[in-house]
C-alpha cells in the first residue's frame, strides 16, 4: 500500500511537471534573493550562508495544514517532527541529523531560547502559526555562536512586523469537532512606530489516543477482550490484552501576542514584545469492550480496578518577554536583547490507583513543574580590513525550576491539592562569550572561524520524597566550562555551484531534571538525580553541494557525522538504586539530498531523502546497548510532492515517510501496530485554496489522504479534513 501511495503521488508530480514544461513560456516576476541570520548572526543570502540551511516563509505555512508551528517543518531533510498525536500531543518535538530528543537541538522564538529549563523540551502547540513570518533551520553543531541545546542544529521561528496597516480575521473547522480561530492587526504610523496585536484560539474534541492493555488474561465470564502481540515482543509479554480505551483526547489553546517598535532611524531601532498562551488537555469518558456473563459493561474484575482506564489531565500557561535593541555607529552594528521565558504553570493530574479512584473521581496526584529563564545577549558587527567581519559578544542566562507533587482529593480538580509528597528544585546560571571572523579569501571562496566559551554553574539543588528516610536533600553546587570552536569554507566555483564544508565542537549541560529529580517510590526504588553531572560533548563535520543544473532546477546534498562523547544516561547500582551518569558515547553518520523543479507556470515538485545512522558506540554500565539504535531517531525519511499556484488557486500535496524508531535503547521493541509501537509510516496530506475575492481566501485541506492506521506510541491520527476561511485586509 506505501508503495501504491508513492506512486500516486509521484503520477501526479509528473503529470504537473509536464503541464509545466508546456506553459514555461509564461512570464512571472522575479523573486527577491531570501535573506536568513541565524547561521551567522548577520544577514546573509541563503545561498550564501556556510552551513545546511532551509528557509520556511509564511506562504509555505500558509500553503500547508499547519495547526501547530512545528508541523511547518514536516517535509524538510534531516528534520524530524515527533508529534505522535496531532494537535493534542504535548510531547512534540523537533530534532536535526539524528540528535535524539529534544534537549539537543536548540529552538528559538525572535532569539529567546524555548528549550524550558526544567527538561529541555518545548512548548510547541502554543503559539500561532500565523504569527510566524518565517522559520530559519539551520543544520549541524552552533555551540560556538548559541551555546547549549546547539548539538544538532538551530531552529528560529521568526514572528511578524508589520509595514503597513493589516487586519487578518480567520475561522476553520473540522474533523473531530476541531475549531480554531484567529485574529490580528498591524500598522506602521508615519514611518516610526509599528504595533501588531494577535488573539488565537484552537480547540479539538480529539480521539482515542490512549488504551487500556493489560498483561494478565482476563478470567473466565469475561467477554470483548481481543490478545495483541506485546510491542517489546514475546521475551517479556507472550500476549497482552486490549479490553478498553481511556477516551476522546481533548485540547484546547488560547494565545496573545501583542509586539510594538519604534524605528528612531534607518539604523536604530527598538521592539518590545509580550506572548501568551495557555493550553489544556483531557479524556473524555473512558470505553471498556470486556462485559461480563450477563452482557453488561464492566470497568473492574479480578485485579483490573477502574482506575486503569483513565487518561492524565495537564495544561500549561506560558509568558514570555522581550526587549531588543539595534543600532550603528561608524559601521559598527551593534544589538542587544533581555527576555524572559516564564513557564507560569506546568501540571498534570496522575490518578490513584487504588479502588477508591473511579471515573467519578477519587483520590490522585498533581504534579507541577513551573520554571524561569532570565537571559541577554549583546552583540557587535565589526567589519576590519576589507576582508574580515567580525561578530564578537556575550551572553548571560539564569534559570530555575521547581517541581512540586502533592495529594489531590479528587483527581478530576487539578485544585483540590492537599498534603505535599514530593517536590525537587534548583538553579542553574551560564556565562558566554563569542567571536566569529568572516574572512572573505577571495571573490568566491569566504572562510568562517569561531569560537565560544561558556561557563555554567547550578546551585540550590534540592529533593524530597516526603516521608521516605534520607529526606529531604541539598545539594552544593558544581561548575563546568566548555569551549566550542567552529569553522566553515563556502566556495563557489562556478554561478550555479557551491560548495560547503564545516567542522565544530558543540555542547550541552545537564538539565535541572536531570541534576536534582531524585525521588523514591512506593517499592522503595530510588531513582536520583546526579548534581555533578558534566555536560555532553560533541564533534560533527560535513560537507555539502548545490547545484543549479537549469532553468528551474535546484539539488542539494549534504554528508554529516557527529561524535558524540559523555552521553547522560540512567546506571542501576542496586536493585533498589538507579541514577545517571556521563557513560555514553553515540555516533551519528549520514545524509540528505533534495531536489526541486519550478516551472514558470506557478508549479513546483520537490522531493528529499534523509539517512541518519545514529548508533550508540559505547556504554560500559548498559553494554547491550552498544552498536543499537538512538532511541526515537527514524533511519530513513522522505517527502515528495508538489505545489501549484495558478491565479486565485493554489495546491500542496505532500508525502512524507518516516522509518522506524525505538523507544527503549537496546531496540527490542520491534513489534508494530500495536499500542506503544513505533510503527514506520507513509502519509500524504494535501490543501487546496481559492482567493474568492482580493480580500477572502477559502481552503479545505485533508490530512492523511489514505487514511494510514499507525502508531506513535499514542494512535496516530487517521484521515481528517479542515476547512476555513480567511479575511485580509
Amino acid at each position: 500500500m506505501v508503495k501504491l501511495n508513492i506512486w500516486i503521488m509521484a503520477a501526479v508530480a509528473s503529470l504537473l511537471s509536464a503541464i509545466g514544461i508546456v506553459y514555461a513560456q509564461e512570464s512571472h516576476p522575479v523573486k527577491l534573493s531570501e535573506i536568513v541570520v541565524t547561521a551567522t548572526r548577520t544577514e546573509k543570502e541563503l545561498a550564501d550562508v556556510p552551513a545546511s540551511t532551509s528557509l520556511v516563509t509564511k506562504e509555505d505555512i500558509e500553503k500547508s495544514n499547519v495547526q501547530a508551528v512545528d508541523q511547518s517543518l514536516d517535509a524538510l531533510p534531516g528534520v524530524f517532527d515527533r508529534r505522535g498525536k496531532g494537535l493534542m500531543d504535548t510531547q512534540s518535538a523537533v530534532t536535526l541529523r539524528g540528535m535524539p530528543e529534544q534537549k539537543r537541538t536548540l529552538i528559538m522564538l525572535d532569539g529567546i531560547t524555548m528549550n524550558k529549563a526544567y527538561d529541555g523540551t518545548v512548548n510547541f502547540g502554543g503559539f500561532a502559526p500565523e504569527d510566524v513570518e518565517k522559520i530559519e533551520v539551520v543544520r549541524g553543531p552552533f555551540s560556538s555562536l548559541y551555546g547549549g541545546y546547539a548539538m544538532g542544529g538551530v531552529v528560529n521561528i521568526i514572528t511578524k512586523m508589520p509595514e503597513k496597516r493589516e487586519v487578518t480575521v480567520k475561522g476553520g473547522y473540522g474533523t473531530d469537532n476541531t475549531w480554531g480561530t484567529y485574529a490580528s492587526y498591524g500598522d506602521k504610523f508615519k514611518d516610526k512606530f509599528r504595533f501588531f496585536v494577535s488573539y488565537s484560539y484552537k480547540s479539538t474534541d480529539g480521539y482515542v489516543t490512549d488504551y487500556n492493555v493489560q498483561t494478565a488474561k482476563p478470567p473466565a465470564g469475561i467477554s470483548g477482550w481481543s490478545p495483541q502481540r506485546y510491542y517489546r515482543g514475546a521475551s517479556q509479554y507472550p500476549t497482552v490484552y486490549l479490553i478498553g480505551d481511556k477516551g476522546s483526547n481533548w485540547w484546547y489553546n488560547k494565545g496573545l501576542t501583542v509586539k510594538a517598535g519604534y524605528d528612531f532611524t534607518k539604523t536604530s531601532k527598538l521592539l518590545l514584545s509580550y506572548m501568551r498562551n495557555e493550553s489544556e488537555y483531557m479524556y473524555r469518558d473512558p470505553n471498556t469492550y470486556v462485559m461480563n456473563a450477563a452482557n453488561v459493561p464492566v470497568y473492574t474484575y479480578g485485579t483490573v480496578r477502574e482506575s486503569s482506564f483513565l487518561g492524565t489531565p495537564g495544561g500549561t500557561t506560558q509568558n514570555i518577554y522581550n526587549a531588543s535593541y539595534e543600532t550603528e555607529f561608524s559601521s559598527v552594528k551593534a544589538k542587544a536583547s533581555v527576555n524572559l521565558n516564564e513557564l507560569q504553570k506546568s501540571w498534570y493530574v496522575t490518578p490513584g490507583t487504588t479502588a477508591a479512584t473511579t471515573l467519578s473521581g477519587g483520590p490522585g496526584t498533581v504534579s507541577s513543574s513551573p520554571s524561569r529563564a532570565y537571559s541577554t545577549d549583546l552583540q557587535f558587527t565589526i567589519p576590519a580590513y576589507k576582508i574580515h567581519t567580525l561578530i564578537v559578544g556575550g551572553s548571560y542566562r539564569y534559570a530555575w525550576s521547581d517541581t512540586e507533587e502533592r495529594t489531590a482529593p479528587n483527581w478530576k480538580n487539578e485544585d483540590s491539592t492537599t498534603n505535599l509528597t514530593y517536590q525537587s528544585r534548583g538553579k542553574d546560571r551560564t556565562f558566554a562569550l563569542f567571536v566569529q571572523d568572516e574572512i572573505a579569501l577571495r571573490d568566491n571562496l569566504t572562510a568562517y572561524l569561531g569560537l565560544r566559551q561558556d561557563w555554567w554553574k547550578t546551585f540550590d539543588g534540592y529533593a524530597n520524597s516526603v516521608g521516605f528516610a534520607g529526606y529531604p536533600q541539598h545539594y552544593g553546587p558544581a561548575d563546568s566550562s566548555s569551549i566550542s570552536p567552529k569553522g566553515a569554507l563556502v566556495y563557489t566555483p562556478f554561478k550555479e555551484t557551491t560548495l560547503r564544508t564545516s567542522v565544530g565542537k558543540a555542547f550541552r549541560p545537564p538539565t535541572l531534571y536531570e541534576l536534582y529529580r531524585t525521588w523514591t517510590s512506593i517499592s522503595a526504588v530510588t531513582y536520583a538525580g546526579n548534581p555533578n553531572l558534566k555536560p555532553e560533548k560533541s564533534l560533527s563535520w560535513d560537507v555539502s553541494a548545490e547545484q543549479k543544473l537549469w532553468e528551474g532546477f535546484q539539488f542539494k546534498g549534504t554528508y554529516f557525522e557527529t561524535y558524540i562523547d559523555d552521553l547522560i544516561y540512567s546506571r542501576t547500582l542496586t536493585p533498589t538504586f538507579q541514577d545517571k551518569i556521563n557513560a555514553g558515547k553515540a555516533d551519528i553518520k549520514g545524509f540528505e539530498i533534495e531536489g526541486s523543479q519550478k516551472f514558470d507556470v506557478g508549479i513546483m515538485v520537490f522531493a528529499n531523502y534523509t539517512y541518519n545512522n545514529a548508533k550508540m558506540r559505547d556504554n560500559d554500565i548498559k553494554p547491550a546497548t552498544e552498536g543499537k539504535r538512538l532511541t526515537y531517531v527514524p533511519g530513513e525519511m522522505f517527502n515528495i510532492g508538489f505545489d501549484v499556484e495558478r491565479g486565485p488557486f493554489k495546491a500542496h500535496c505532500v508525502g512524507r515517510y518516516v522509518g522506524k524508531r525505538y523507544s527503549d535503547d537496546t531496540n527490542i521493541d520491534r513489534i508494530n501496530g500495536v499500542y506503544l509501537s513505533y510503527d514506520p509510516y507513509f502519509v500524504a496530506d494535501a490543501k487546496v485554496s481559492y482567493a474568492v475575492t482580493a480580500f477572502a481566501t477559502v481552503s479545505l485541506a485533508v490530512d492523511n489522504m489514505f487514511d494510514k492506521d499507525y502508531f506513535s506510541s499514542y494512535q496516530a491520527p487517521g484521515r481528517k479534513w479542515y476547512g476555513e476561511m480567511t479575511l485580509k485586509f
